[in-house]
C-alpha cells in the first residue's frame, strides 16, 4: 500500500519525510499508544463514528488524554484525505502517551499525547474479497485486554509471519480451546444449519467496528447472529468462514490449516453479507463486486 505524501503530526500537515517523532516517545518505548484504521470509499469515511468512539474508549483505558473531540477527529481525517486527493483507501491514526526527558515506566502524572496520521491509497474491494483467503490455527499469546485497540501488536505480527510461512494469509488465534479472533480481524463461522456465529464481546477480543456494521445488517438481511465462542473444530467443519475488519472488510476464508472449507469457495451467506455491507458504504455492486450477485 503506497503511503500518501502528506501526513499529520501534532497539528501540522507536512511531507512524510519531514515527520519526526522523538525516540523517547512512549509509543516507541512501551507501546503506550492507541490506534485506529478507518476506511475511505468514494471520498467518504466508513463507520467514522464507531472508530472515534472506540478511540475515545481506548485512550481513557490506557490513561492518555484525548486531544480532540469527535468533530476534531473528523476534521483531521477529512483534511488529510483532501490534501492527498484520496478517494479510496485507509487512514491510519495513532495517539501515543508522548515524549518527555526520561524513560520512566510510570511517567508523568498527565501525558502530552503525540498524534500521527497518514493515508494509504488502496482498493478496498479486490481479489481477496472475491476469491477468499487461507488461514491457520495458532495459539493466542496476546495480552488480556484485547478489547482496547493499542499498538501492542507483536503477537499479531508474528502470527502473520507464521501464517505466511505456512502458505496462508492470516491466522485464527486459539485460547483455552476456543477461537478468539483472527490475527487482526473478527472471526465468523456459518454452521451447516445456516447459523451465523461470532464470538461475544469481552476483553478477549476487539469490538470491531466492521463487526458492528455487519451486526446492524441483520434486519435488512433477514438473518440472525449468535454471539458465542466457537472451537477450532467448529471452524474447520463449518459451511462458511469469514473475517471482518476495516482494512479487508468482509473476507471469505476458504481454507484452514490446508483444509478446504465447504469446497474451498466463498459461500452464499458470506456473499450476501458482503453485498449488503458494500451497499451500505455506497458501492456500485455490479461494477465493484459483481461476484456478490452470482448467488443472490
Amino acid at each position: 500500500m503506497p503511503v500518501c505524501p502528506i501526513v499529520h503530526l501534532n497539528g501540522s500537515f507536512l511531507p512524510l519525510g519531514e515527520a519526526h517523532i522523538s525516540p523517547l516517545d512512549r509509543g516507541f518505548l512501551f507501546a503506550h499508544a492507541a490506534y485506529e484504521v478507518t476506511a475511505v470509499y468514494g471520498g467518504r469515511f466508513v463507520d467514522m463514528d464507531g472508530h472515534v468512539a472506540r478511540l475515545e474508549r481506548t485512550l481513557a483505558g490506557i490513561d492518555i488524554p484525548n486531544p480532540l473531540d469527535a468533530a476534531g477527529w473528523a476534521a483531521l481525517h477529512t483534511e488529510l484525505i483532501v490534501r492527498n486527493n484520496l478517494s479510496e483507501g485507509l487512514v491510519y491514526l495513532e495517539v501515543t502517551a508522548g515524549a518527555y526527558d526520561a524513560r520512566d515506566f510510570a511517567g508523568p502524572e498527565t501525558f502530552s499525547p503525540t498524534v500521527f496520521a497518514y493515508a494509504d491509497a488502496k482498493a478496498l474491494i479486490g481479489a481477496a474479497a472475491r476469491d477468499g483467503i487461507k488461514a491457520v490455527f495458532l495459539n493466542d499469546t496476546r495480552w488480556k485486554r484485547r478489547d482496547m485497540k493499542t499498538t501492542q501488536l507483536l503477537s499479531q505480527a508474528l502470527a502473520y509471519r507464521a501464517a505466511k510461512q505456512q502458505g496462508a494469509e492470516t491466522a485464527f488465534m486459539v485460547e483455552d480451546g476456543f477461537v478468539t479472533e483472527a490475527a487482526s480481524a473478527n472471526a465468523w463461522i456459518v454452521t451447516k444449519a445456516g447459523d451465523i456465529i461470532t464470538r461475544d464481546l469481552s476483553p478477549a477480543i476487539l469490538p470491531g467496528i466492521t463487526r458492528a456494521g455487519v451486526m446492524a445488517l441483520r434486519g435488512k438481511g433477514g438473518f440472525s447472529i449468535t454471539e458465542r465462542a466457537f472451537t477450532p473444530d467448529e471452524a474447520a467443519n463449518a459451511a462458511e468462514v469469514f473475517t471482518t475488519s476495516a482494512g479487508a472488510m468482509v473476507s471469505p476464508v476458504t481454507h484452514i490449516d490446508g483444509r478446504a472449507i465447504a469446497g474451498g469457495t466463498p459461500g452464499p451467506v458470506t456473499r450476501k453479507i458482503q453485498r449488503l455491507y458494500y451497499e451500505a458504504m455506497g458501492a456500485d455492486i455490479p461494477a465493484a463486486a459483481p461476484w456478490t450477485l452470482e448467488q443472490a
